[in-house]
């Protein structure tokens, strides 16, 4: 069993691939709690195995991306329990995607796996749009080379700026009202935050087209689901695109012998 571990800032994916051929068995979402310990996270990958057959059988290897520095760590010692080299995405790692940044050490592992399964997935050119903590646009050539992105806050994150320094205004939540124009301050602040957003991916996503010739869109990360259907630019959306690329990248350097980072 190859367990694929996408830490974000705010929430870690866990999902469970068989060992040879076939597609992700099961996925689970925890919080991304630094302070948790090797053991700790050990228990709560090894319950959330427990709940289906099909993942109750040992872990053969463990693939990694993280955006915590402490928490990779912590989840290295974790493999040091069960006695397992975890392979620990990075810019150094073979992944057969050349990273055209003028810093290549400073792309997330998250983003260098959506690069992968989204260019594996639909060919070149290609975007991937991961709202979470963060909006990230990441950009793959027609050679399959990431060619760089953009870097926006989050939904959430503006949501919680907005809420902190305009004190009249109440929390809502993120669900489209019926119409742009509202006749409310919730559906106003509602419009704001997801047609506003879905017009801000669509432009970038213009602009970016521009550059690189008509491309395909992708969608992933934990408040995409809700832009799917309000932009025109998203064309497919995948929640699972970067344990699917971490699976890909794993099998390629496994295969290969390729720079595995352990």
């Amino acid at each position: 069993m190859l367990v694929a571990i996408d830490v974000g800032n705010t929430n870690t994916v866990i999902g469970a691939y068989p060992a040879g051929e076939g597609g992700l068995i099961d996925h689970w979402r925890a919080s991304t709690v630094a302070a948790r310990t090797a053991d700790e996270w050990l228990m709560i990958v090894e319950q959330f195995m427990s709940w289906r057959v099909e993942t109750q059988g040992s872990i053969d290897g463990l693939v990694l991306a993280s955006v915590v520095p402490k928490l990779t760590a912590t989840l290295r010692r974790m493999c040091e329990r069960i006695e397992i080299e975890p392979l620990v995405v990075d810019w150094q790692t073979d992944t057969g995607m050349a990273v055209l940044l003028d810093n290549p050490q400073e792309i997330g592992a998250d983003r260098i796996a959506n690069a992968v399964a989204a260019y594996d997935a639909e060919g070149g050119p290609v975007v991937v749009v991961d709202m979470g903590t963060a909006t990230t646009i990441d950009v793959v050539s027609v050679n399959g080379e990431y060619l760089g992105g953009v870097i926006l806050p989050g939904i959430e994150i503006s949501l919680d700026a907005l809420f902190d320094r305009a004190a009249a205004l109440k929390r809502v939540d993120l669900v489209p009202p019926e119409k742009v124009v509202g006749t409310s301050t919730i559906d106003a602040v509602r419009s704001g935050a997801t047609f506003g957003y879905a017009a801000q991916v669509d432009g970038l996503c213009d602009r970016i087209e521009k550059e690189i010739g008509a491309c395909t869109v992708i969608s992933t990360g934990g408040l995409a689901g809700t832009m799917v259907g309000l932009s025109a630019r998203i064309e497919r959306h995948d929640p699972w695109l970067t344990l699917n690329g971490l699976r890909l990248i794993s099998r390629r350097v496994t295969s290969t012998g390729g720079n595995n980072n352990v």
